[in-house]
């Protein structure tokens, strides 16, 4: 393991020691990488591991033999993902001031853990991040809210475990690798306030979408009548220690690698593509047809790659079927119609993009054509399909879905840009 190694009764994580003789070692985990992340622990403590728990993405799991794996609901959270919360809130109580939590935590953790803050019900929640999934809030505002109306994340988790030593491994699924978001920081310092919250309901006018005991509670934190989240200062985090163990970046560096060796002269783009998914597309368009001009007046004759990571979001408008990488797919198809020599993908690194079976969308400047209609046609029900954010059912005529299954990791999105230059 690149980031965990044991040397007798020595457990080093990142070079950092943590003596494992007679203690007690319980791992808990969730997110839609977890159960890869389980195994390999396994492998590396075997009978060490007294006890465990990942909650994983359903169709997401892998045999354990010493930890247990439940699965549960993403990206709306369902009962059995509160059943899985609310265990491993058990195990961490259960932990003594002797023992070591090893903590494993994905992108998806924060659906999959939900376990509602005191006057809360599992209902109430659901329909707040339906409404927060709908209004086209980033993953940062999502999980702000989230944080300040659970009782396991924000730091919830390792206030449980004090005084117990917590090592918790990350994979982070959240723009600039910001701890506290990731996953909604279950174990880590939180440093989102309740003001924030306000802020965001404000920002996205989630006050009449978001049931009475929400704002309620939003309400009640921010006229200091319940307390905050742990802080950095909080001595629940004495005895804990984070590693950020794979990224966006990592996933961006093995993709330019592998065209490069493909034949592709490659650059990255940007790591940090946000914003509005049909927008961050067309942008992307415009930028790969540009280039590609600049490449043919030069007479620049090797095939380019360029590659674009990131989370943008989708504002819903409509009641169709899609995810935010589908969206983009389809709105690069319409942007670029027309254009010859780039192909584009648009995928989920998790392998499933909003509430589908695919990870995203092909595109290039003839796919909308695809539709067995009339050209003039195409281009109207592609435009009309955007509107109602229907990208799926349009890419799947069009025979522009990416259907990968479930990966196993989550490192937010990418885009990977093709140019062949004229010869």
């Amino acid at each position: 393991m690149r980031h965990m190694r044991l040397d007798g009764d020595t457990l080093y994580v990142d070079e950092a020691a943590h003596t494992l003789a007679g203690k007690k070692i319980l791992v808990l985990g969730a997110g839609k990488g977890a159960a890869p992340m389980a195994q390999a622990l396994e492998r590396l403590l075997g009978d060490r591991i007294d006890d465990g728990l990942v909650v994983v993405k359903y169709g997401h799991g892998l045999p354990l033999s010493r930890i247990r794996l439940m699965e549960g609901g993403h990206p709306v959270p369902d009962i059995h993902g509160m059943e899985g919360g609310q265990e491993l809130l058990r195990l961490a109580r259960s932990a003594g001031p002797d023992d070591v939590v090893i903590a494993l935590f994905t992108g998806g953790a924060s659906a999959l853990t939900t376990v509602p803050a005191a006057g809360i019900t599992l209902d109430e929640l659901r329909m707040a991040t339906t409404a927060m999934l709908a209004c086209g809030a980033t993953i940062h505002e999502i999980n702000t809210i989230r944080k300040h109306l659970s009782s396991i994340s924000g730091g919830l988790l390792a206030r449980e475990a004090w005084p117990a030593e917590v090592i918790t491994l990350l994979v982070s699924d959240v723009p600039g690798n910001t701890l506290d978001v990731i996953a909604s920081g279950p174990t880590v310092p939180d440093e989102s306030s309740y003001a924030d919250c306000q802020e965001i309901v404000e920002r996205y006018n989630l006050r009449d979408k978001f049931p009475s005991s929400i704002i309620e509670r939003l309400k009640d934190g921010l006229n200091l009548c319940i307390p905050e989240t742990p802080k950095s200062q909080d001595p629940v985090f004495l005895h804990t220690h984070t590693s950020l163990i794979a990224t966006l970046e990592d996933a961006l560096f093995a993709a330019a690698d592998k065209a490069q060796a493909l034949g592709f002269e490659t650059q990255i783009m940007s790591p940090l593509l946000q914003g509005e998914a049909r927008d961050k597309a067309r942008e992307i368009v415009l930028q790969a047809q540009a280039e590609l001009a600049i490449l043919n007046k030069e007479k620049s004759h090797r095939p380019q790659c360029r590659l674009y990571g990131g989370e943008t979001t989708v504002t819903l408008a409509g009641t169709g079927k899609g995810g935010r990488n589908q969206e983009m797919a389809l709105a690069a198809c319409l942007a670029g119609a027309g254009m010859k020599n780039i192909d584009m993908l648009f995928a989920s690194t998790d392998g499933t993009d909003g509430p589908t079976d695919a990870a995203g969308g092909f595109a290039d400047g003839y796919a909308i054509y695809n539709l067995d209609i009339a050209p003039e046609k195409s281009l109207t029900m592609g435009y009309e399909s955007l509107k109602c954010n229907n990208s799926y059912n349009t890419l799947e005529k069009m025979g522009m879905l990416f259907k990968t299954g479930p990966t196993l990791t989550n490192v937010m999105d990418m885009a990977i840009v093709l140019l062949w230059p004229s010869k």
